[in-house]
Formats: structure tokens, C-alpha cells, sequence
């Protein structure tokens, strides 16, 4: 009787501690997806930055210029629930405006112009990279909030539902060979 009692107090300890490192698993996989959100948060801020600053220099033709500034201010001031939706028109008037080599070319040649460049191509291909360190952590922690351990034994606590980070982030081509 005592044996038994003896195993079945191990067994319990060893259930307790594999929920406990599960648990902790978790944990620190939130903790991954709220510093890459960070991260990507910075990356957004940076880009639309710079795509405003651009836009205000005097260097882009004045259509251009309105686009880029548009979409760049929609990007910084968008809400939580259409950030995607603003982020994916700043990449659309990224390509637009920065479609052609010209346009670039015609930046670099403006004073200031070639750090301009530098700075937008940079920022364009660090947004695709933070988007998909956001979105491979928040895949890892929904793959194992879908385990039934996790599940019954509400192992994730109150911690919301990660959600993926989804919108076009192709940088323009002319940038993009730049900033290769």
C-alpha cells in the first residue's frame, strides 16, 4: 500500500512539473510575440517615418508627394483594427511612388537624397523581417495553445488569443535591389 501510494505521489510530482514547463513554454512564448510586436511596431513607425519625411522634403513630384504622405499618415495614426489595412496602402504607395529606378535616382541626386534613399530602402526590407519573426512566434505558441494539455488544464491563464500580423509588405522593386 505505501509503494503504491509512493508511485502514484511520483507520478503526480511528474505530471505537476511537465504542466509546469509547459506552462512556462507558454509564457515565454507570449513574452516572444509581445517583443517581436514591439519590434515590428518600431519597423511600421520607422517606415512611415521615413516615407513622410520624403514626402514633406520637396524632392518627389507633387502627386507623388501627396500619396506617399497620405498613405504614410494614415499608416502612423491608423486605430489598432485597421493597421493592417494602413500599413498594406503605405506599401502600395511605397510601390507606386518608388516603382520605376528614376524616382530613385531622382532622390539620390536631391542634397540629403542618398541617406534618404538608404534610410527608405532599409525600412522597407526590415518590415517583411520583423513580420515574420511576429508571425513565427505567434504560430509556435498557437500550435501548442491547441494541445488538449493546454486546453484542460487552461495552462495559457487570461492571456488573449495571438493573432498573426497579415499585410503587404513587398517592398518596391527599385528599393528593394538597392537595399539588397
Amino acid at each position: 500500500m505505501t509503494t503504491t501510494l509512493i508511485w502514484i505521489a511520483v507520478a503526480l510530482v511528474a505530471v505537476g512539473l511537465y504542466l509546469s514547463w509547459t506552462a512556462g513554454r507558454l509564457d515565454r512564448l507570449h513574452a516572444r510575440i509581445d517583443a517581436a510586436r514591439a519590434a515590428l511596431d518600431a519597423q511600421l513607425l520607422r517606415r512611415a517615418s521615413v516615407a513622410q519625411e520624403l514626402a514633406t522634403s520637396g524632392v518627389l513630384d507633387p502627386a507623388a508627394s501627396i500619396v506617399l504622405y497620405e498613405a504614410a499618415h494614415a499608416a502612423r495614426q491608423a486605430e489598432e483594427e485597421q493597421r493592417e489595412v494602413a500599413e498594406s496602402e503605405l506599401s502600395q504607395a511605397l510601390r507606386a511612388v518608388f516603382g520605376e529606378i528614376q524616382q530613385v535616382e531622382a532622390v539620390r541626386e536631391a542634397p540629403g537624397g542618398e541617406e534618404a534613399a538608404e534610410e527608405l530602402a532599409q525600412a522597407v526590407r526590415r518590415v517583411p523581417m520583423a513580420r515574420r519573426f511576429h508571425n513565427d512566434a505567434v504560430r509556435a505558441a498557437r500550435a501548442l495553445r491547441r494541445h488538449r494539455k493546454v486546453r484542460w488544464f487552461r495552462l495559457a491563464g487570461h492571456a488573449p488569443f495571438p493573432m498573426a500580423f497579415e499585410m503587404d509588405d513587398e517592398p518596391p522593386a527599385a528599393l528593394a535591389d538597392r537595399a539588397a
